[in-house]
């Protein structure tokens, strides 16, 4: 999603954060330099990768500096520990509870450099009091990095890449730029390309599109899936292809032992190509699934496509050590900026066996008018970016992917203890009239509690919920959205486009089995009962203590019978259709 004039990112230049644990010595958290290549006419303009990418050193002390003395005048400081923000609160509620969570999780301090994002490129999210929670819907955008790309939108002129131009050739070369940043960053040996896409959906619709199924094909995907997955299954099944679904455990995911059975029993034996669909990790259940799998599939003859969307923007992925097919992947999950721009990280020997079932503007050649002849464009990644790619965006994204660069091995240690104080205070909260549990958690909870900055997690950071009454009946996700609504708690309700994963999570998959030509989600709903899908919180980038902190008080609302009931009058009073 996005490239640069002036930043160049070789696919062979890997430079992995070296990253101290917590000392006392300043730690240094390098950008990756840029080489300028000026066009013979092209007018020297400054590069936003040269605003992103100076050099910083931030302070990681193993405990937080004294604050200054009260006769030195308070300067704003790129580095305050979130403590004596936290102390200088009037809420002595949120100070203790702060200094409470420290104790127990002394490791959170190494993310400080996390709490200095925040009150640089997030600040916005305090300022406006809104505590957000749907970094699975899509990731916060971080000012810098829109300010940076709006500066060379400003300074640069652009122009449609099917040219020669200088504002073309511009164009071309912050395409590019991108192509070997996203290649760069997810350590993609020689071989792959990259293609430009709307989005993640995009882009596995091109391969769902474009490839070869026919008799004796077989599509094996997971049940615990986006329908952007799912949706394969009909470009499959109009080819005369099999499809065969790997079932999903109770808590979402699957048992790695049962998914290579089904993989073992329904490959082809005829040399029909046959495709293996991975979701990485689940947007609903929060499962990372086992990506060894994907090297099974591929030595049983399966050609292999990661949909990488929930993973990539907390997990570290290299195509190196897990050389997929193809891999889907959006920005704007990532790095929150831009949106519309996603890419197949494809290999080329995986494109030259796909048919695409027509041609546009860009990507072919030769066009026979009348007649039937077509000559494709002699670049792959061109024969299947069909019209003019979103070239004004792809400049954010080569400073997206080193902005989130910097930042993500600090990410897993993060969210990770943020992780497990949410689930825990959220297991142990109860009813005061009933003693009963307030909320009934369904996803994966975390098994695995980070330690060390680097390390990566066996989930991921996401909770799906149920919140109940005290009779133990759920309550209605409309209502407990409303009421997150009013309290400035931006989370998320419904299936999540995973039908497959809601009904495990739910236990409907027998009521699913059930479903009719024509059914709607009410007729659904009228079936089982109450309104279908869950309460979803994700964790992401910019989320802080606080935000978790907000998040568990919220929940404390239902524990409470007055304030409940408060809140549901408040809810039944509501016109119908009139948005809350």
């Amino acid at each position: 999603m996005g490239n640069k004039l002036s930043s160049s990112v070789s696919s062979s230049e890997h430079r992995p954060l070296r990253v101290k644990q917590v000392t006392d010595k300043p730690v240094l958290v390098p950008h990756v330099t840029f080489n300028h290549r000026d066009g013979p006419r092209l007018s020297r303009s400054r590069s936003s990768h040269e605003t992103l990418c100076e050099k910083h050193v931030y302070h990681l002390p193993c405990q937080p500096p004294p604050p200054p003395p009260p006769s030195s005048p308070r300067l704003p400081l790129a580095y305050t520990p979130l403590s004596l923000t936290c102390s200088q609160s009037s809420d002595d509620r949120l100070a203790r509870a702060y200094l409470a969570f420290l104790k127990s999780f002394p490791e959170y301090q190494g993310t400080w450099v996390l709490d200095s994002l925040r009150r640089t490129d997030f600040a916005r999210l305090d300022r406006s009091g809104e505590t957000y929670v749907d970094y699975m819907g899509g990731a916060q955008h971080p000012e810098s990095l829109v300010h940076a790309h709006s500066q060379f939108l400003s300074e640069s002129v652009l122009g449609n890449t099917h040219s020669v131009s200088n504002s073309s050739t511009l164009s071309s070369i912050c395409a590019h730029d991108a192509r070997d940043a996203v290649l760069s960053f997810f350590r993609a040996p020689p071989g792959y390309t990259v293609i430009f896409t709307a989005n993640a959906t995009g882009a596995l619709k091109l391969v769902g599109e474009s490839y070869p199924f026919k008799r004796g094909s077989s599509y094996v995907l997971c049940a615990d899936s986006h329908n952007s997955v799912h949706g394969i299954r009909e470009f499959a099944s109009r080819r005369g292809a099999e499809v065969h679904y790997i079932p999903s455990t109770p808590t979402g995911g699957f048992i790695l032992s049962a998914a290579k059975d089904i993989l073992q029993q329904q490959h082809s034996r005829d040399s029909a190509p046959s495709l293996f669909a991975l979701t990485g990790q689940s947007n609903i259940s929060n499962t990372k699934n086992p990506l060894e799998i994907l090297a099974h599939a591929s030595a049983l003859g399966y050609h292999t496509v990661l949909d990488a969307a929930a993973l990539a923007p907390t997990s570290t992925i290299s195509l190196t050590d897990t050389p997929v097919d193809a891999m889907a992947v959006s920005f704007y999950k990532m790095f929150g900026y831009p949106t519309g721009v996603g890419v197949l990280v494809v290999k080329e020997s995986f494109l030259e066996l796909l048919e695409r079932p027509w041609f546009a503007g860009g990507n072919v050649d030769v066009v026979q008018v009348p007649g039937t002849i077509v000559t494709r464009s002699a670049s792959l990644h061109e024969r299947f970016e069909d019209g003019t790619i979103n070239y004004l965006s792809l400049s954010a994204v080569t400073d997206g992917l080193r902005f989130l660069s910097v930042y993500l091995p600090f990410l897993p240690l993060r969210l990770s203890c943020l992780m497990h104080l949410l689930t825990s205070s959220l297991m142990h909260m109860r009813h005061d009239t009933t003693g009963t549990p307030v909320v009934k958690i369904l996803s994966k909870l975390p098994s695995k509690r980070l330690k060390y900055i680097g390390e990566q997690s066996d989930s991921g950071s996401t909770v799906s919920l149920i919140f109940l009454w005290p009779s133990g009946d759920t309550i209605p996700n409309s209502f407990v959205e409303h009421v997150a609504v009013s309290h400035n708690i931006s989370l998320r309700t419904g299936c999540m486009c995973n039908p497959g994963g809601a009904a495990a999570l739910l236990g409907i998959e027998d009521q699913m089995a059930l479903l009719y030509p024509g059914v709607t989600l009410k007729d659904f709903e009228r079936v089982v009962g109450r309104e279908l899908g869950v309460v979803r919180i994700s964790l992401g980038l910019a989320t802080t203590f606080h935000d978790v902190w907000r998040v568990i008080d919220f929940a404390s609302k239902f524990a409470n019978h007055q304030i409940r009931q408060k809140l549901w009058d408040v809810w039944n009073d509501v016109p119908v259709g009139q948005a809350v």
